[in-house]
């Protein structure tokens, strides 16, 4: 047999178009394995074509119902569906391997009785010794020997007591194919040997039951990982022989898929925290960001943008246009492009997003009451343009959600006030307290601020604004601070000021117990760096009830 009498190659097109995602449920989702699940999505819609979905669990001693979940759970977030296969149906079911075994084994029999499949009896022993008598590697492996068995060889093995293993007769010639990602491929013939298909137990391996599954399905074009590239040319081997007993007529096209590498450019693996698809949305992506990043690795809309839709995807989609090269995930880019798809989204969209991401931090119930929700709805708006990910809305909106006492100051925002504080802090009241409660709204609140500390007590922006914000969120960074104090409302905006300052208050006195007579620079001096385990040191526990802490009756030691 030549090359060229291989039984062509899939030419379907458009709505003929059909591909598949079937992966082993072992572990959670891999980034890697859904990008492939994605690049196939987008291809069958792209060209109007299906995607079927089926899952390959034979293997009883790694696979688990926990993980088949997941797959589903990470394809239904991320909204890659599927035409045919689990929980949808379809003509060609069951779409589970562990279902399909009475068509697996009726096939091995039409294989057998056709001569496509051999019964084979070598050990590794016996291959190794023919191996080394004969000159030929041992890595090599086996050397298709059984071929020619006699009835009798096949008799006086089974009444030794051997059960044997079934091969296929592969083609013994060059076995090409036009990949659509990598271009000509051309494995020589003799490169590759009779390999099994069935164990010696009757189990069929995953070389038997992946193609037979493509052929029974009337898959057109299979697009998978770089690591199963050397499997090809048994696959189209095997589809040689099912081509010829009439389960098929084609052979699908073939494009493999790039690796996805990590940190030091290796490949990604499971154990590497980046590999965790639902890491990922622990961490605040949101689909669309998260899909459009996943597209990246591997494809590109146009070569000067990466943030684009799904929509977009969709339309501009085809896989020849897929680099071969490994590519590599970068955390901070996917996080760029998610924060950027975050801004994209209207504010009652984003707000509703950040619901299950509050009630973890216990800010909010589940349902919201109509106080939290309005709430929600005012405030969403400030951190919609901050963040990357939806993670990070907690520790920015948190102190609004909380009560004046119920929130603690971070050490870092501490580190950031002067001696100047108490000063500022009370301009600011007295400033605040003149509004009248009709007009305290971000405008007047911005404008009374500037005359009575940036004129008044001539500082600049960032050290007038800084112990403010300290005062209102606990922290360095916040929500805008004009509309945050809009939002709190005038009392608790004052509350929030005056409870800084009792604290600012006390934890200099407390500071005074510990060194009285500190000299200028040291660690208690008025504008120094705190100490380890001071009031305001990077680390230490600081709020309500901490030594130096509002309400405190005990000196720091």
């Amino acid at each position: 047999m030549s090359s060229s009498e291989l039984p062509p190659f899939s030419t379907a097109t458009g709505a003929d178009v059909r591909v598949r995602f079937c992966p082993s449920p072992t572990g959670t989702p891999h980034v890697g394995l859904i990008r492939t699940a994605l690049f196939n999505w987008a291809y069958a819609r792209h060209n109007g074509g299906k995607l079927i979905f089926r899952i390959e669990d034979t293997d009883a001693a790694r696979d688990s119902e926990e993980s088949y979940e997941q797959l589903v759970d990470a394809l239904t977030w991320l909204r890659i569906d599927w035409d045919e296969g689990v929980n949808v149906g379809g003509p060609h079911g069951p779409y589970r391997q562990s279902e399909r075994m009475p068509i697996y084994l009726d096939l091995i029999e039409k294989l057998k009785a056709s001569g496509h499949l051999y019964e084979s009896y070598s050990t590794p022993e016996e291959v190794d010794a023919r191996n080394e008598a004969n000159g030929r590697a041992k890595q090599l492996g086996y050397d298709n020997f059984d071929r020619d068995l006699t009835d009798d060889d096949r008799k006086r093995f089974r009444e030794e007591g051997r059960l044997p293993a079934l091969r296929l007769r592969v083609p013994d010639t060059d076995l090409s194919f036009d990949d659509l990602v990598r271009g000509e491929i051309t494995f020589p013939a003799g490169s590759f040997v009779d390999f099994v298909v069935v164990r010696p137990n009757g189990a069929p391996l995953y070389t038997f039951v992946n193609p037979v599954d493509d052929a029974l399905m009337g898959i057109t074009h299979v697009l998978r990982g770089e690591d199963l590239l050397s499997s090809t040319p048994r696959q189209i081997a095997l589809y040689d022989a099912l081509v010829d007993i009439g389960v098929t007529t084609f052979i699908p096209r073939f494009g493999h898929l790039p690796y996805v590498m990590g940190d030091g450019n290796k490949k990604l693996s499971k154990r590497d925290p980046q590999a965790n698809l639902f890491l990922h949305r622990e961490h605040g992506f949101i689909p669309e960001g998260l899909v459009n990043y996943l597209a990246l690795l591997g494809w590109s809309l146009t070569h000067d943008r990466d943030v684009f839709s799904i929509e977009e995807m969709i339309a501009a989609f085809d896989v020849v246009n897929v680099n071969p090269n490994p590519a590599r995930f970068d955390e901070k880019k996917a996080e760029s492009i998610n924060g950027d798809h975050i801004r994209l989204l209207e504010v009652s969209d984003f707000a509703a997003r950040t619901v299950p991401y509050l009630a973890a931090a216990n800010l909010v119930t589940e349902p919201l009451t109509d106080a939290q929700q309005s709430l929600l709805a005012a405030s969403a708006p400030l951190v919609q343009e901050r963040v990357a990910l939806l993670g990070e809305v907690p520790a920015l909106l948190g102190p609004l959600f909380a009560a004046t006492d119920a929130f603690e100051y971070a050490p870092d925002a501490l580190a950031t006030l002067t001696g100047s504080t108490g000063e500022i802090l009370a301009a600011a009241v007295t400033a605040l307290e003149l509004i009248e409660l009709s007009e305290f709204t971000h405008d007047r609140i911005k404008d009374d601020l500037a005359t009575a500390l940036i004129e008044g007590l001539a500082l600049k922006p960032r050290n007038a604004y800084g112990p403010l914000r300290v005062a209102l969120s606990g922290r360095k960074i916040s929500p805008p601070l004009f509309e945050s104090m809009e939002i709190l409302g005038k009392a608790e905006t004052l509350a929030r000021l005056d409870r800084l300052a009792v604290w600012h208050s006390e934890a200099g006195t407390a500071a005074a117990y510990a060194a009285p007579a500190a000299a200028p620079g040291s660690a208690a001096a008025p504008g120094s760096a705190a100490a380890p385990g001071s009031a305001a040191a990077p680390g230490s526990p600081v709020g309500p009830g901490s030594p130096v802490g509002p309400g405190s009756t005990q000196p720091a030691s």
